[in-house]
């Protein structure tokens, strides 16, 4: 009889959804969202199907996920974690964690980062006690500047330089096969922050596959969302341990156990129950209560895992929506080129871009603030690009003292501070829409030009 309830239940949720989503409809006057959520009924049917399952916390479908988006990633092992910057504080602190082998940080090593970027990439390497290296960007990427960086490493004569931590600008990637080199060359260790480059490709190999460990973003705005979440994901075993164990209270144990009052069932060891704790060499102890890190509780929910594993069947079709409407929004602006740095793949990269960059030029008759204000007046949607020169924010103006003139050390972070912004590419975004935003457009620079 449970069953039957439970079909009717979730029957009544797939009409709901299918009726709500029928009656929604844009007209001019509402808003152009630069992104969120590309749902239908099987997310909604998926996460209430869990839910009256009774099982709220990690679980089978969390497992089933990061197996399935491994695979999506190309690498070996994954961990589902509750938010993208959980994901990136996980990936730090397992290279800080004494079991890292050849390749533990330390406090104090230094680590290369373009200082235009978002705080969830820098924030975890400062936290933990590394020193961040500020390098420049390019126009019109925004990506961290390779000549920068490879003057930096040749200059660190000490070698104190760890490694290189950044996130793919927009789905774009910097010139792949270079960077490899010099992390190579200098055997550093490579964070890659894959966060808005989820089905970005470099020379076929796709974005997040590169770094000894990458992370990805499931927050509403990115190519796919789990409501919140994120993944961290290697071809190591050693850090997949380690990188459990840091998501779960630093728990020793990364076996799951499948049968309730069996100590043994599922358990890698295949000993619960043994003389686990080094501090006290005479007792027995269960080995699902030891600790081998300091570590956090970042697991995120089983039924937002349940949700994903929907969201990865549409991965595909989300990605060729993203390119097709860089290109019309290329079409839109290209009229207007003369003004902007207008976005470009890099050679031998295929992005699924993440949204539609544009910095405006210096000498322009017309600021970022005159254009913004009128597409969002007119609805539509906008974002400056993250942190612009994240120096010249409060929370980490305390670090610019290491350099001498900001504005001159940093002329592309400075013009993007200022000068850039961005719209969404999102499958939402459908040709009515980038009708109204042409149109928005079109008026502006009638008034200006």
């Amino acid at each position: 009889m449970s069953e039957e309830i439970k079909g009717k239940i979730l029957e009544l949720v797939k009409e709901y959804v299918s009726e709500k989503q029928e009656r929604e409809t844009w007209k001019e006057g509402d808003w152009v969202n630069y992104s969120g959520p590309y749902f239908d009924d099987k997310e909604y049917v998926a996460a209430v199907d869990r839910l009256l399952d009774g099982w709220l916390i990690f679980g089978t479908k969390a497992r089933e996920f990061e197996y399935k988006f491994s695979k999506e990633l190309g690498k070996k092992h994954g961990i589902l974690t509750n938010s993208g910057s959980s994901a990136n504080l996980l990936m730090v602190s397992t290279l800080m964690s004494r079991r890292a082998g050849k390749w533990r940080l330390q406090k104090g090593d230094k680590i290369i980062t373009p200082i235009v970027c978002f705080p969830t990439t820098l924030n975890p390497i400062i936290q933990s006690g590394l020193e961040p290296v500020f390098v420049g960007v390019d126009l019109p990427s925004l990506n961290l500047n390779l000549d920068e960086v490879e003057k930096t490493l040749e200059e660190d004569k000490e070698g104190k330089i760890k490694g290189i931590a950044f996130a793919h600008v927009l789905g774009n990637p910097p010139d792949m096969d270079r960077l490899m080199k010099l992390i190579e060359k200098y055997s550093l260790v490579f964070f890659e922050d894959a966060c808005d480059a989820l089905g970005s490709t470099y020379d076929g190999k796709k974005l997040g596959s590169f770094g000894l460990i990458s992370t990805c973003s499931f927050f509403p705005a990115h190519h796919m969302t789990l409501g919140e979440g994120g993944f961290v994901s290697t071809d190591s075993g050693l850090l997949r341990r380690i990188m459990s164990s840091y998501r779960d209270w630093g728990r020793a144990c990364y076996c799951n156990t499948k049968k309730p009052g069996d100590v043994t069932a599922g358990t890698a060891c295949g000993n619960r129950f043994k003389n686990w704790l080094p501090g006290a060499p005479n007792t027995t102890y269960d080995h699902r209560y030891v600790f081998d890190e300091i570590g956090f509780n970042l697991k995120p929910l089983d039924l937002q895992a349940a949700m994903g594993l929907e969201q990865i069947k549409k991965l595909d079709e989300m990605h060729d929506a993203r390119k097709i409407n860089f290109n019309k929004l290329y079409k839109i602006f290209e009229p207007y080129k003369k003004y902007f740095h207008m976005p470009q793949a890099t050679e031998n990269s295929d992005p699924s871009w993440f949204a539609f960059l544009l910095t405006i030029k210096s000498g322009s008759p017309f600021s970022r603030h005159d254009i913004v204000t009128h597409l969002e007046a007119d609805k539509i949607q906008t974002r400056s690009y993250f942190s612009g020169n994240i120096l010249y924010h409060p929370g980490y103006n305390h670090m610019a003292s290491d350099y001498d003139n900001l504005e001159e050390r940093f002329p592309n972070a400075h013009l993007a501070t200022y000068n850039s912004f961005f719209l969404g590419t999102f499958i939402g975004l459908t040709d009515e829409k980038l009708e109204y935003i042409k149109k928005s457009v079109d008026k502006f620079f009638e008034s200006v030009v």
